[in-house]
């Protein structure tokens, strides 16, 4: 899997642009040791930081600061790695990257230390690429790592750092030993057709295959929850104008996002802002209102709302408790209702909100939930019935950060199991059927940790990350 760029030596700065009281410059290669002699005239120890200048090619320094060397494999990358911490200027990383590279391209060939040919500057996620190609990390870990870095809240760092750590990987690599041990049952019952011994019933295979199932489930619901801490959850607030979708969005954000107004149709775009629930990211979009308009910018508003609800993950379905008695409004209503049925899958919930409790005196019996945007009763109903809603359970223990491909994966997994469980059952078993499932579902497994995955899906995937990581 291994591709030519991957045997170049690689720099990079890698703390965050801007200022900051430290900056870190990585290097990773096959062999290092001549771009430390040529950058500080001598070798350093491994592991031990030395406090020393950083010169230029005049010898002039650049900074003062410390030089770490990691020989290999006992690195992050798994190659030799040097990391110079230096005081975080943009200007003074950007010229010890610069002596870097320079003083890479300009080594002795005749040396005797290991001449470092083709320093180069490294792409994004570079360095974790080369830890999950070097066996230090697999895949769902390196993801972790940038997950971490862009965890949005707590509940989301928490369960970046549990990935990292690998408790993610060993449920998996737990599932792929138990298939495995499942696919040699049944390759030997292949193999050796006229043994008297049934493997396959003396193993007990039906009930090896009803735990693996049992197992898959708890780790699919826990990689759920985990996709939704990274994730989050995209909710509409749809509805006819002036039903208070703008003051329902700065209730939520507990800040004042949109204009509210008196007047139908101010809200001519979509405003979005992400707020917190239990940790969950919920990103809220205020639309325009719904309603026939013979205004070219109030249509292009609309037209944009109906884009918004078709990709929701819910739809907050506002309604006005003080114009119940008005029947343009309510067949205006039913109008909206069926619209919107007709562009969600059945997958997607709609909520019916009752807006405006404050404003009325008199017992409301619609149906859905009541609320007043103005006052803040019922919002605390309201994000627990979202949280409901996605699937998502209060604190829940042990989840750890995945994303959206790993749970496909462990969904096909799933369905794999289960049609080899029909060839399993089956009067007249086709066990050359059911162990090309069990190959199936071992390699859908397989890409969450990177045992089985294409060259695309790791561009893809480290091509995401930040330089320098």
């Amino acid at each position: 899997m291994s591709l030519p760029r991957h045997q170049d030596p690689i720099v990079a700065i890698a703390t965050a642009p801007g200022r900051g009281a430290v900056g870190i410059v990585r290097v990773s290669g096959k062999s290092i040791g001549s771009l430390i002699q040529a950058l500080f005239g001598r070798q350093l120890k491994a592991r031990e930081a030395s406090y020393l200048p950083f010169l230029d090619r005049s010898q002039l320094a650049i900074d003062q600061g410390i030089a770490l060397y990691f020989p290999a494999p006992h690195s992050f990358t798994g190659e030799d790695v040097l990391e110079l911490q230096a005081h975080g200027g943009p200007v003074v990383l950007q010229l010890l990257l610069a002596r870097c590279l320079e003083a890479g391209a300009e080594l002795d060939p005749a040396s005797q230390m290991p001449r470092l040919a083709g320093l180069r500057p490294a792409l994004p996620g570079e360095f974790s690429e080369r830890a999950f190609l070097n066996d230090k990390i697999d895949l769902a870990q390196a993801e972790a790592i940038a997950d971490l870095i862009d965890a949005s809240t707590e509940a989301a760092a928490r369960s970046a750092s549990r990935s990292l750590s690998g408790a993610f990987s060993q449920e998996i690599h737990h599932l792929r030993e138990a298939l495995i041990h499942l696919r040699m049952l049944v390759e030997a019952t292949l193999d050796f057709p006229e043994e008297e011994i049934d493997f396959l019933r003396q193993a007990d295979a039906r009930g090896q295959l009803s735990n693996l199932q049992q197992s898959l489930q708890s780790v699919l619901q826990k990689a759920s929850q985990g996709a939704l801490l990274r994730e989050g959850i995209t909710v509409v607030i749809a509805g006819q104008p002036n039903v208070g979708k703008s003051s329902l969005l700065n209730a939520l954000a507990g800040a004042e996002l949109a204009i509210v107004t008196p007047i139908a149709g101010t809200t001519r775009d979509k405003v979005q802002q992400t707020i917190q629930i239990e940790g969950v990211p919920v990103h809220v979009i205020d639309t325009a209102g719904l309603r026939d308009s013979d205004d070219v910018i109030e249509k292009i508003g609309i037209a944009r709302t109906w884009e918004v609800i078709e990709a929701a993950d819910a739809v907050l379905f506002l309604h006005d408790l003080t114009r119940t008695n008005a029947i343009d409004y309510i067949a205006a209503d039913a109008v909206i209702a069926e619209a919107i049925a007709g562009k969600l899958s059945a997958s997607v919930p709609v909520i019916e909100i009752w807006n405006k409790a404050d404003a009325v005196d008199r017992p409301c019996h619609q149906a859905g939930l009541q609320l007043s945007a103005k006052t803040g009763a019922g919002l605390d109903t309201l994000r627990r019935k979202l949280l409901e809603l996605v699937g998502w359970q209060s604190k829940p223990e042990g989840v750890y950060m995945a994303r959206e491909r790993h749970v496909q994966a462990l969904h096909r997994t799933a369905a794999h199991l289960m049609t080899a469980g029909f060839h399993l059952e089956a009067k007249a078993q086709a066990l050359d059927l059911l162990a090309e499932e069990l190959r199936l579902a071992q390699n859908a497994l397989g890409e969450i940790t990177g045992d089985f995955s294409s060259d695309d899906l790791l561009g893809v995937i480290f091509s995401r990350f930040c330089i320098g990581k």
